[in-house]
């Protein structure tokens, strides 16, 4: 499959903004705005791929898979889909989130406390670091990893050491927000998947709260219709150059790139 150029979709997404204390926000929601994004390209993307991790860098896609026996770290061909390096874990390793920092790629590992260390062209094995509970979704500023475990909270930590440094508990207008997965920081604000929600949330980390989320239920309905019930939503990548931002699922058939208004 070729990728499928300007096509242009808008879709109306709910902006929710908070108070500027975890307090206020849960007795004081404000109102939520409006906004839109466009698709536009879509590429092919392998239904095999349980994606729990997805980064951008130099052309391609890295792409970290989930399940017991089938997790796998994989470089791949944006235009084609196809694996151009992979490695796969053992079976007794559940892959989680990702992300690139120093030329080495991360991949956590999902109640197995594993975090793994890879040089980035070759896919080495450098190292690995321990770390408490699970691996949800992963990140980085450029300076320290940010986290995600399937609470509320984003933990930063050191990149050389793994160390966690910090906890930021999360907020939208309803309370704490639960379930944050893959993560993708860019120009300081996390974008974020929720498990089982079709949403992708944009997050102040200076404040902890969400300022917008942007729906993709249309999209699933248009062109994926047909998914199972654990195909959610789960991958963001970032396009620097072209401000675009990659989006997929677990088994998903296509990868959408996305320009977010």
């Amino acid at each position: 499959m070729t990728k499928i150029s300007s096509i242009i979709l808008s879709f109306i997404v709910m902006i929710s903004c908070n108070s500027n204390s975890a307090s206020e926000s849960l007795s004081t929601p404000t109102p939520s705005q409006q906004k839109s994004f466009q698709i536009v390209n879509q590429y092919p993307h392998n239904v095999t791929s349980f994606t729990e991790g997805l980064e951008y860098r130099d052309s391609c896609l890295y792409e970290s898979t989930g399940l017991n026996g089938t997790s796998k770290l994989s470089k791949i061909d944006i235009n084609t889909g196809k694996d151009l390096l992979t490695i796969n874990l053992d079976k007794k390793y559940f892959g989680e989130g990702i992300t690139i920092i120093n030329n080495k790629i991360f991949q956590l590992t999902y109640q197995e406390e594993k975090c793994f260390v890879y040089d980035l062209k070759t896919f080495k094995k450098l190292q690995e670091f321990s770390y408490k509970g699970e691996g949800w979704g992963m990140t980085n500023d450029g300076k320290q990893i940010i986290n995600s475990n399937g609470s509320n909270n984003l933990y930063y930590r050191n990149a050389n050491s793994f160390a966690e440094e910090n906890i930021i508990a999360i907020f939208d207008e309803n309370g704490p927000l639960a379930n944050i997965n893959e993560l993708e920081y860019v120009d300081g604000f996390i974008y974020a998947n929720v498990w089982y929600k079709n949403y992708i949330v944009k997050i102040d980390p200076k404040q902890g709260k969400v300022v917008a989320k942007y729906d993709f239920t249309g999209i699933i309905n248009q062109y994926m219709p047909n998914l199972h019930q654990d195909a959610v939503i789960n991958g963001i990548a970032y396009n620097s150059t072209k401000a675009t931002f990659y989006i997929t699922g677990k088994n998903w058939p296509l990868l959408f790139e996305v320009k977010m208004n």
